[in-house]
């Protein structure tokens, strides 16, 4: 059994359903899951936290990187993810991205998405950074996210996918042996379901997207909250690489006190030409990298920061005043109506830029066909950590990913959970360990809070405390990281999750009685994701991809790589240690953490609480 019992205090089920495999988010990986699951005959369940169409691949500008053009081949697409990926990729992993990538698009076509065609009539294909061949396609000039998803949610719809939609997944729900029974969630709003209820399904895809909103400026929309990672962290699943969090080089600078979704230039908008230029006009990638603006973006951020830091500035220009009226209108309509809305004009002026939080390269750790540790549970997207973006993920490999696992996922499934298959019960019964739920379509209904909940489990943050996350990250662990900044981002977080605690008279501490629902749900999620990124970012004494340690600027191929995998055991202790080589052990169950080891200390500190 891998579960670490420990479950966020909700109310009990108030209503149940019954699927084959439930997919829980709309974004590329979940849509494209659902759609061959359901084309499999299994009886598919889509959970979204927003509308089925407004998932966080909408907001996708660049593109989607295939191996499509005129010669143009998967092995050199490879090549160049390798490089991106600074001695981290799972080279099996990335090759099974690139050589079924070219048909999974094709694929994507066939299913109704709308890709921008050159004047023959093929796909057209630009550049982005780290890329050495024009193999990113684009819709819509800007809009290649947005199309993506209007096709896969049109899809969706037409087929017998079941949709939930205004609905923040809870737990995971097991049997008596460890494996996956379904979720708990809670559906926001009124409607045929509303309140917290489960969905009973054997196969459970978590396609949740990133966890950007852990960091006070993100181009990430604010349902990015870690709530795949937490739910698989407390499930007893292992994450690996969280530290490598990507921070895009382009983000639409807006002031120095600008908090939340911060507006995305695309580095496509590079691949045709703009340039990275300080207040004198002056280009500053030019001789830190072959391909100039165009490097990995771990190289474009760095060389923004570092430039930032030089000048004492808060922010960097992007110049494409050369593209003109017409191809800013035509190629980037999206990016033009951002800034001219915050009253930029690229047409006749710099855009102001400056790194922000942007993918989580990590996740919850997956084999090659989105096993994770935990019996039945699986893992797609930026949720996931394949092991195809190592420390640092090329552009526009991303959606490629999401289709590429997804497709793998779902044959997976069919195989190891074919309909009509007899399904585990969660553990104590329909509700997993409470009362039995309610009929389908019945009203909320209240009680309890779930077994292993806050009480002697996970304790709940009240709302507000989400900005204080979000500060003592920004702070602590963002572009630019040190031991004094991560020790202190660590007590800090550590003192926010003793604060949602209280003496019982003993070495005991129960939760406080902080009020179960969507806001208090999300900081708890955000914390945890917090604590997994910190203690992996203090672990690894190094700077590689987009992990930058100030105390140790070099990167050390020697004693560091490899990846660090963390796991939540059943006393919320944080259990982090170091794969011996760059490759990933097999996604195996994780040992029963009731009674597995405790590793020796690292030599420098306990292990993280």
């Amino acid at each position: 059994m891998t579960s670490t019992g420990i479950r966020l205090d909700a109310p009990a089920p108030g209503w149940s359903i019954d699927a084959d495999v439930v997919v829980v988010g709309s974004g590329v990986a979940g849509l494209t899951t659902a759609l061959r699951c359901s084309a499999e005959g299994l009886r598919t369940v889509v959970v979204t936290k927003a509308l089925l169409d407004d998932g966080s691949t909408r907001w996708a500008q660049g593109g989607i990187a295939a191996a499509l053009g005129e010669g143009d081949t998967p092995e050199q697409h490879l090549e160049d993810t390798l490089v991106a990926g600074a001695g981290l990729c799972d080279e099996k992993a990335v090759r099974a991205l690139v050589t079924e990538g070219p048909d999974a698009v094709r694929r994507l076509i066939a299913t109704g998405a709308r890709f921008d065609t050159d004047g023959a009539g093929g796909i057209a294909l630009t550049r982005e950074g780290g890329h050495h061949r024009r193999r990113i396609a684009h819709a819509g000039g800007d809009a290649t996210g947005a199309e993506i998803s209007r096709a896969l949610a049109a899809a969706i719809r037409e087929g017998a996918v079941r949709v939930i939609e205004h609905a923040l997944v809870l737990d995971l729900l097991t049997d008596a042996e460890g494996r996956t029974a379904g979720i708990t969630l809670h559906v926001m709003g009124e409607g045929q379901h509303d309140g917290v209820g489960a969905v009973h399904a054997p196969a459970v895809v978590l396609a949740t997207g990133g966890m950007g909103q852990v960091f006070s400026a993100t181009t990430n929309p604010p349902v990015s909250t870690g709530d795949g990672v937490a739910l698989a962290l407390r499930a007893g699943a292992e994450v690996s690489d969280l530290e490598f969090v990507q921070f895009h080089p382009t983000v639409l600078w807006l002031g120095p006190d600008s908090e939340g979704q911060q507006p995305l230039v695309s580095e496509a908008v590079r691949g045709e030409g703009a340039h990275l230029v300080d207040a004198a006009g002056t280009r500053f990638m030019v001789g830190q990298h072959e391909l100039a603006e165009l490097a990995p973006r771990d190289i474009v951020a760095k060389g923004i920061m570092r430039r930032m830091r030089e000048q004492g500035a808060d922010h960097m220009f992007l110049d494409a005043r050369h593209f003109g009226a017409g191809m800013w209108e035509n190629r980037f309509p999206t990016i033009l109506a951002a800034c001219r809305a915050h009253g930029i004009d690229p047409v006749t002026g710099p855009v102001p830029v400056a790194p922000a939080a942007h993918y989580a390269s990590g996740g919850v750790r997956t084999d090659l066909r989105g096993r994770t540790t935990v019996p039945g549970l699986y893992a797609c997207g930026e949720v996931a950590c394949t092991g195809v973006h190592g420390a640092n993920r090329l552009a526009s490999n991303s959606l490629l990913e999401g289709l590429v696992f997804a497709e793998r996922i779902a044959g997976t499934i069919a195989e190891a959970h074919p309909a009509g298959a007899a399904r585990p019960l969660p553990a104590g019964g329909p509700g997993g360990g409470l009362p039995p739920a309610a009929g389908e379509g019945s009203a909320h209904a209240a009680g309890a809070p779930v077994e292993g909940g806050s009480r002697g489990g996970m304790p709940l943050l009240a709302p507000e405390a989400r900005r204080e996350i979000q500060r003592i990250m920004t702070n602590g662990a963002g572009v630019l990281r040190s031991a004094a900044s991560l020790e202190q981002a660590a007590d800090a977080l550590e003192a926010l999750r003793l604060s949602a605690l209280h003496e019982a008279g003993d070495t005991d501490a129960v939760a406080k009685a902080a009020e179960p629902g969507v806001e208090s749900w999300e900081a708890t999620n955000l914390l945890l994701v917090a604590r997994v990124l910190v203690a992996a970012a203090r672990e690894r004494t190094e700077t590689r991809g987009c992990h930058w340690r100030e105390d140790h600027p070099g990167r050390d191929d020697a004693g560091w790589r490899r990846h660090i995998v963390v796991r939540l055991t059943p006393d919320r202790r944080l259990d982090v240690r170091q794969t011996a080589t760059e490759a990933f052990p097999p996604a195996s169950p994780a040992p029963t953490l009731a009674s597995a080891p405790t590793p020796a200390p690292t030599a420098d500190r306990e292990p993280q609480q």
